[in-house]
């Protein structure tokens, strides 16, 4: 069996890096600027171990532009390099100076991490430069300056350099295809984008370019509330003011910092639009974190930083493993805590919040077990007398004959006489979103066997009847007068397809009629609607249209049933299509005809 060594030709890899490894040209920038901040990080680490003296230079990086030589400079007064080195880590592709060092001196605060890891960063230069010259000086007493010279071939020079104070200039000559890194404003737009929150002050053509703090390397004890406002305004200049917010800073089982905010829902509100950005070690690396996130928290604003974090070589984006569905939990179980602290300590500000939030609870419920658990705590209804309760303590105020139940409205204007109803008998109706919590609801009867909701106008219930005055007398055909009465308007609406008419003895006097239609069907239906398809043929609603025996007009219809039976006739179809309009579900064509037969019936009555 033979064994060997796998050879790598530099005239073989460099084009594919320069063609392949970074998605967008203009990683060059950040990733050289992250390379001047690792410069600069050793330093300080070496300077802490008292193998360096960081007072006679001003630690900062310096990018400058030379437009009349095509030029773009990028300098720092980090570490430096000697020939040696520059030999080892520059013309090694895929050297990791990072390596060898962190195997030496393991920094053990946030600022002394180091970015690059793969040692191929330096290269991606050359996606943008047809010359690259470096001129380096070590931090060693006595030390000789070098000068590194490659036009991206395999072929370089090694020299004596020119710089005679501590750090490394590198100095890109641009191609002519990609002049556009010789303005100001270019580089101005990616370094306050890709390091706007690195540690050490960069410079561009002397002005200084991240004059501020990322906000959540700080204590939350630390941070006033104007202190996220302003770092939100920072993150996302044209967005309204956030609801409120959740600091993040984890050590253990992994390392995370960051700041997620809540934004106001709009009425035209872009979900996929800004959302949490990605950060590694204050390097920005992509403007969404999906795959940090469950789906239901990608409207959240903001931005995580943690270097535990896996990514691609080119540092470009996420490769999902084990962590970042550790880091997903995480902030779920942070964001469950946050609600359900904010409903305990202070319920006003939270309900304040609820429109802006009830998305993403409701949601967080029907996607994730956990959240649900905790959910339960702060999954709050409003009622139709403008209380907001959960289900458990409206159950802790249902009648007993109602236990279970929990009664709901999708429409806060329901008719009076209906709510009366309702209310002579103690009962509370919650308003529902019809966007969402059909499929909630579903969720919650499936978790808790003996919880039902029930839809004010989905089902009669029992608790509505006033069985005192039920007319049972039964008459010399064995038929009840309630029986009769509902005989009478069934056959007035015989053109009304499987429609049912029942007449009941309800507990207030005032509604005429009540069309109730099933909710299961109900239900199906608006699952459907709001994926974009209809009722399967012979699924049609199942419709009843209760009559109340102890209403004034119901009475008088029926004893029109031998004098005036036309104008019977008309009155209960009329009735019908008022019953249909308070449930909006008179159709448009309809309407005209509805119209026309109200002034017809109006003036037959006054005649």
């Amino acid at each position: 069996m033979a064994q060997g060594k796998l050879t790598i030709h530099t005239e073989n890899i460099l084009p594919i890096i320069k063609k392949w490894l970074y998605s967008e040209k203009e990683i060059f920038l950040r990733e050289l600027v992250a390379n001047a901040c690792d410069a600069l990080n050793k330093l300080k680490i070496l300077g802490e171990a008292g193998e360096a003296h960081l007072h006679d230079t001003e630690m900062r990086i310096d990018i400058s532009i030379d437009k009349e030589n095509k030029a773009l400079l990028i300098a720092d007064t980090g570490i430096g390099m000697t020939s040696e080195e520059v030999e080892k880590y520059i013309a090694q592709v895929a050297f990791s100076g990072a390596e060898d060092f962190l195997a030496k001196y393991k920094g053990k605060s946030e600022g002394d991490q180091i970015i690059g890891h793969f040692g191929l960063g330096f290269y991606s230069a050359y996606m943008v430069a047809q010359q690259v010259e470096i001129d380096t000086l070590s931090y060693r007493p006595n030390s000789t300056a070098a000068k590194w010279s490659c036009d991206g071939s395999s072929e370089y020079t090694l020299d004596v350099g020119q710089r005679s104070a501590r750090g490394t200039t590198i100095k890109l000559t641009i191609d002519k295809e990609n002049e556009e890194f010789l303005e100001e404003a270019r580089i101005r737009e990616l370094l306050k984008r890709y390091s706007g929150f690195l540690p050490f002050p960069i410079y561009l053509n002397g002005t200084h370019i991240n004059p501020q703090e990322p906000l959540w390397v700080k204590s939350p004890a630390t941070c006033s509330d104007q202190d996220y406002l302003d770092f939100y305004r920072t993150l996302y200049p044209m967005e309204a003011d956030p609801v409120f917010w959740i600091h993040l800073n984890v050590d253990y089982p992994f390392n995370l910092k960051g700041i997620l905010y809540f934004p106001r829902m709009q009425r035209r509100f872009e979900w996929d639009k800004n959302t949490v950005k990605l950060f590694c070690n204050r390097v920005f690396v992509a403007d969404n974190c999906k795959d940090l996130l469950p789906d239901y928290l990608t409207i959240l604003r903001g931005a995580i930083d943690s270097p535990d974090i896996p990514l691609n070589v080119s540092r470009s984006y996420l490769q999902v493993d084990r962590t970042v569905r550790q880091v997903a939990s995480h902030i779920s179980k942070k964001i469950a805590d946050r609600f359900s602290s904010l409903y305990t300590t202070d319920r006003a500000k939270f309900l304040a919040c609820w429109n802006d939030i009830e998305m993403i609870v409701k949601l967080g419920i029907l996607q994730d077990e956990k959240f649900f658990e905790k959910a339960q705590e702060f999954l709050v209804w409003k009622t139709l007398s403008g209380e907001w309760l959960t289900l458990a303590e409206y159950k802790t105020r249902a009648q007993e004959s109602s236990k279970n139940k929990i009664f709901y409205t999708t429409d806060e204007k329901i008719a009076p006489s209906l709510l009366e109803l309702y209310k002579s008998k103690g009962l509370e109706i919650l308003v529902a979103n019809p966007h969402i919590d059909t499929a909630l609801m579903n969720y919650l009867e499936s978790h808790e066997k003996d919880l039902h909701f029930q839809r004010i106008d989905g089902k009669l219930d029992e608790a509505l009847l006033d069985t005192s005055r039920e007319k049972t007398l039964l008459d010399a055909e064995g038929k009840t007068e309630s029986s009769r009465l509902a005989d009478f308007f069934r056959t007035h609406l015989t053109h009304h397809n499987k429609l049912e008419v029942e007449a009941k003895s309800l507990a207030a006097d005032d509604l005429p009629a009540l069309l109730v239609v099933d909710e299961e069907t109900r239900r199906l239906r608006d699952y459907l609607a709001l994926s974009g398809q209809a009722m399967p043929p012979g699924m049609e609603e199942k419709r009843t249209f209760v009559l109340n025996t102890n209403n004034k007009l119901i009475n008088a219809i029926y004893g029109m049933r031998d004098k005036k039976p036309e104008l019977a006739k008309e009155i209960t179809t009329h009735l019908y299509d008022l019953s249909l309009l308070a449930q909006k579900g008179l159709e448009p064509a309809a309407l005209s005809t509805f119209i026309e037969r109200n002034t017809r019936v109006l003036e037959k009555l006054l005649s």
